[in-house]
């Protein structure tokens, strides 16, 4: 009996095919309109509590070109860093979207990363002041890392400035954004960091929940803000503050028990942001909010974007 190896795409691996932000953000915004046209179909994410501070996930998406269905498996458990392990791990598979057949296993890390810094810069296209020059971010891990490179590649950065509640990621974070000839500055409190920003990131960790700590009526006019963690760490009764809120997919929230936003903020989701049926920035001073869970689609577009480029290489041909 022969042990048939299936390819196993590593972070390394990934991040040698040098795939842009323009790329990751272009695919997200196609497989999104393929979505609308009848070409993708994905479920709704699955989710799993177990009640001891895990949160468990789970994505399904196919798409027609390239012919991929892609599931994302993740575990999130904040007792992984006494263990030496991030506190978030997941692996995507993919399999012939025609014959079922499995093509690779991705690193969902890395697709994670790349994803959901992805959906943040396709909602900013459209509701960030193109001439943004300083981002705030609030929570300064794996995804902060992520958005700062794609805002940087994307909008004319000068500056930012990071909160955190541990000041190793913090400092890690500015030393990040000052290699790429970024001014960084150390903020003691979150208002601090966010009241002068044109673009506002936060990602807090959301086992456990967090408590609520940040003030919308901080913010100026103009700002844009994306909010990865369910705009949990937001007062809910600030969150008015804002002019425009878009959030992911609303055939998803809509199946959520507890929704991030009050259903009546909301001006719509992401494909109508993209297909034009939802209006983007309507004037300088308008304050603009993306908040979301994490679409399927996000998964999907990057995995088999990966896919494509590492068959290209001629890596996937032994």
């Amino acid at each position: 009996m022969t042990i048939e190896k299936l390819p196993y795409l590593s972070a390394d691996f990934l991040d040698g095919l040098a795939i842009s932000t323009s790329d990751v953000v272009d695919e997200i915004e196609r497989q999104i309109i393929g979505q609308r046209q009848g070409e993708v179909w994905c479920a709704p994410k699955a989710v799993v509590l177990p009640g001891d501070d895990r949160y468990i996930m789970a994505t399904l998406g196919v798409a027609t070109e390239p012919p991929v269905l892609a599931t994302k498996s993740l575990v999130v458990n904040p007792r992984n860093p006494e263990r030496g392990l991030a506190t978030l791990n997941s692996i995507v598979t993919l399999l012939d979207g025609e014959t079922g057949l499995p093509l690779a296993v991705v690193d969902g890390n890395w697709v994670t990363a790349k994803r959901t810094a992805g959906l943040s810069c396709v909602a900013a296209r459209r509701l960030a002041r193109a001439g943004s020059t300083s981002v705030a971010f609030i929570g300064c891990g794996v995804q902060a890392r992520g958005h700062l490179q794609a805002l940087a590649d994307l909008f004319p950065l000068q500056e930012i400035r990071a909160f955190s509640r541990g000041k190793s990621s913090r400092d890690a974070l500015c030393r990040m954004a000052e290699a790429r000839g970024l001014t960084a500055v150390p903020s003691d409190t979150a208002k601090a960091a966010v009241e002068s920003a044109d673009i506002v990131v936060t990602t807090v960790t959301l086992v456990p929940e967090p408590v609520p700590f940040l003030d919308a009526r901080w913010l100026k006019a103009g700002v844009f803000a994306t909010m990865t963690d369910l705009a949990l760490p937001w007062f809910p009764d600030t969150i008015v503050s804002f002019d425009r809120i878009v959030i992911d997919d609303l055939v998803q929230e809509a199946q959520m028990s507890r929704p991030m936003v009050r259903p009546e903020r909301v001006a719509g989701d992401l494909t109508g942001l993209v297909s034009g049926d939802v209006s983007g920035r309507q004037s300088p001073s308008e304050r603009t909010a993306f908040v979301f869970r994490g679409m399927a689609v996000g998964d999907l577009a990057i995995a088999g974007l990966a896919f494509v480029r590492a068959k290209a290489t001629g890596a996937l041909d032994n």
